[in-house]
């Protein structure tokens, strides 16, 4: 009888500490949402359709996890368990810039693959860099490959990286987010301006 007690005496104080377990960290999911540009009250950029492909990026930028790096380390890249984008940023960007020439009005028709169509332009894009910098002074990068092809001539029109970094808040994810969400507006306002010197 004094076993079975000891016994379940144990089995009560294993429960009591699996009980007492840490509760994990929760999932946390994040947008990346482009500010709209002003309004073009003038004539649009180029005639005809513009087909915005999917995004390139190397293996951890295209993956969900949000990506970071150590300042002074940029050369090796870590990513966040818990943190992560709605969507692969291959398509969210893609799905930005297509929102964001369309307000802009630089094309009559701009477009995703999914459409179908036979686009005037094809306009293709790699993610280089698109990170969270952690240290004394927190931050964001982004850095993208824009390149605006004629499909009739297969003539590249306009090829250039832009990077932008911008400070955050703080060193919380969702500051370095809305500093990403930034440095990607200004790269997207830069690249309508240079297709507007064209």
């Amino acid at each position: 009888m004094m076993k079975i007690f000891k016994g379940l005496a144990l089995l009560s104080v294993f429960s009591l500490v699996a009980c007492a377990q840490p509760e994990l960290p929760k999932d946390h999911y994040y947008r990346l949402q482009v500010q709209a540009p002003d309004k073009n009250k003038g004539d649009t950029l180029f005639k005809g359709t513009i087909e915005v492909e999917r995004f390139l990026a190397d293996g951890l930028t295209a993956g969900r996890p949000i990506v970071y790096s150590e300042a002074g380390s940029e050369h090796q890249l870590l990513e966040y368990h818990y943190h992560f984008w709605t969507e692969p940023p291959v398509v969210m960007l893609r799905d930005q810039l297509i929102d964001f020439l369309r307000a802009g009005k630089v094309a009559e028709m701009v477009v995703s693959p999914e459409m179908r169509s036979r686009p005037d332009y094809r306009l293709t894009a790699k993610i280089k860099r698109l990170e969270k910098i952690v240290g004394p002074k927190p931050s964001a990068i982004a850095e993208l490959q824009l390149g605006l092809q004629d499909e009739q001539t297969g003539n590249i029109i306009h090829l250039a990286n832009y990077r932008v970094e911008v400070g955050a808040k703080s060193a919380s994810v969702g500051d370095a987010v809305i500093a990403m969400n930034k440095a990607l507006t200004e790269i997207y306002a830069r690249f309508v301006a240079s297709l507007a010197k064209l």
